[in-house]
């Protein structure tokens, strides 16, 4: 049997929005695992950009940006100082040509593309109907949505030149039970569940497996920022009464991504310590 850090050995993955939080600690486990990893964002710590690129998507990657909450780069060094391949690069999953032409150059560049995971998302647009923005639905639905559907299709014929594939989108308990104040972020992540299932359909036959995680309340930098009692309150209809960490999110990953999970497909998996479950 092949231990933890041996079970993705010789594979290659792009991990989405992996400069912090989730899709950070999904790079680093794929990693830990055996795999090769390119880290993509739209914030890239050398890139003179960034400011521009976070005003452009509001004010979650402002804040990220100005401070300095950013690791890309720095992942990418821990990655390789693990033995493993690895870079950063800035990508925009909404923009399908830089995602083609960046999907193209880790092909030619790392022989293969086996794992993608579809992490790169928007969750700071709060507010009730009336006052929902309507450019702020769009973008949601761009990057949330549409950004995994790129994605995937860039990579889709790698996968099935090569009959194998591993894909996980990142969908959240929004999705599954209601957002109060999250019209825009709970349909695209319930989108993205009917997304899993129908690319599970297409790709079984190809040996490419479509799966989505659920995460519940997950400590990340981002959650870190946002008001505490409210915090709270998510907190406590968890059964265990407390967040996950991003790590829980990236251990899931990590077996559904290796062959011990090769007869799952098409499912969404809750990492969210009871949340969905009737607490009291």
């Amino acid at each position: 049997m092949s231990s933890w850090d041996q079970l993705l050995k010789g594979k290659v993955a792009i991990v989405t929005g992996a400069s912090r939080g989730i899709g950070r600690a999904d790079a680093l486990a794929l990693a830990e695992a055996g795999a090769d990893v390119v880290i993509t964002d739209i914030l890239i710590e050398s890139d003179e950009e960034s400011g521009k690129i976070a005003q452009k998507y509001g004010p979650l990657s402002q804040v990220m940006q100005s401070t300095k909450v950013v690791y890309a780069e720095k992942t990418a060094k821990e990655i390789q100082e693990m033995g493993r391949r690895s870079f950063a690069i800035k990508m925009d999953v909404t923009d399908r040509e830089q995602v083609k032409e960046v999907f193209a150059r880790v092909k030619e560049e790392f022989g293969s593309i086996d794992i993608l995971v579809n992490n790169a998302g928007t969750l700071d647009h709060v507010s009730q109907i009336e006052n929902q923005r309507d450019d702020f639905w769009e973008r949601d639905l761009n990057v949330n949505l549409t950004g995994a559907y790129n994605c995937t299709k860039a990579v889709w014929p790698y996968m099935k030149e090569q009959g194998w594939g591993r894909i996980i989108n990142m969908s959240s308990v929004a999705g599954t039970l209601g957002g109060f104040g999250q019209a825009s972020y709970s349909a695209t992540k319930g989108g993205l569940l009917s997304f899993t299932k129908s690319m599970a359909l297409e790709g079984a036959r190809h040996g490419i497996n479509v799966n989505a995680i659920v995460p519940g309340i997950i400590a990340t930098e981002a959650f870190k920022m946002t008001n505490p009692k409210m915090n709270e309150r998510m907190i406590n209809r968890t059964a265990f009464r407390r967040p996950g960490e991003p790590e829980d999110i990236a251990n899931a990953i990590v077996f559904l991504c290796s062959d011990k999970a090769k007869y799952i497909t098409g499912i969404g998996l809750n990492v969210s310590g009871g949340i969905e479950l009737f607490t009291f």
